[in-house]
């Protein structure tokens, strides 16, 4: 499915959720239909304009909205909308989360004539930033939950909590979506301030293959290390790039390489761009 196809299925989904979760709470406390509108404006924001900014924030809000619609409907709310509203963030939070859904998102914000390709984030970084993910979530609707109930002096702190950890995990959530190979005209770029302290570029008279890396290749790995299979480019002369800091080594470390390994969420489709470009 394509990521524009998958995002008007996030965009209807998203909607209908809205329209049904405004049902399903009707009659509820004020704080927590405040809470639900504000939940809904931010995943419109993310779904309207595509970009890397709204990456981040439609795949940080929409998920969300599954909690909220579970504590909608164990609050007593009207058990078909509830159903309803969850089955519509579900699948609003499928689509956001979809390769497609990132690239076409990342190629919005490209420049000129860049290809864009989304990168799979390492496990240890993604646990991170999921399990923070985790506490921003559960701070937030748990403490809207409690609000509502009228226990506002545990509400309130386990809000603020909520808040806190969204605030602090943002730029590590960004940092996710601003992670590409790039095919330009020039040559092909490594744009990965998570394992890399600088962008590295590969002029395109440099490059002399692109191809799925095999088993037991001696390629630098530039992943992450992330799974799936990942891209071997290979280059005619060695050239260097630095890895990101480390408590050890704050300022990074310079490597030399003349072949390093990456990894597109559609290596497939990385690899047809670098071979036809």
């Amino acid at each position: 499915m394509s990521g524009t196809v998958l995002t008007w299925v996030a965009r209807i989904a998203w909607a209908a959720a809205g329209v049904l979760g405004w049902d399903a709470l009707d009659g509820a406390p004020v704080v927590a239909q405040a809470a639900a509108g504000l939940l809904w404006l931010g995943g419109v924001a993310g779904l309207a304009v595509p970009s890397v900014v709204t990456l981040a924030l439609a795949r940080v809000v929409v998920p969300v909205g599954l909690p909220a619609a579970v504590a909608t409907w164990a609050a007593g709310g009207p058990a078909g909308t509830s159903a309803g509203a969850l089955v519509a963030v579900a699948a609003a939070t499928v689509a956001v989360g979809a390769g497609e859904f990132g690239q076409a998102y990342a190629q919005a914000s490209a420049y000129g004539h860049e290809l864009r390709f989304p990168l799979r984030p390492p496990p240890a970084f993604l646990l991170a930033a999921g399990l923070a993910w985790l506490l921003a979530a559960a701070g937030l609707v748990g403490g809207v939950v409690l609000l509502a109930d009228g226990q506002w002096l545990i509400g309130v702190p386990v809000t603020a909590i909520g808040a806190a950890v969204a605030v602090f995990a943002w730029p590590r959530w960004y940092r996710l979506a601003r992670r590409w190979l790039v095919v330009v005209p020039a040559g092909v770029v490594v744009h990965d301030h998570l394992v890399l302290s600088e962008t590295v570029m590969f002029p395109r008279a440099d490059v002399a293959a692109v191809l799925l890396a095999p088993v037991g290749t001696d390629a630098a790995d530039l992943t992450g290390p992330a799974p799936g299979h990942p891209l071997e480019l290979r280059l005619h002369h060695s050239a260097t790039a630095i890895l990101a800091g480390t408590p050890r080594r704050p300022g990074g470390t310079a490597i030399h390489l003349t072949a390093c390994l990456v990894a597109p969420t559609r290596p497939g489709a990385a690899l047809t761009a670098l071979a036809t470009s």
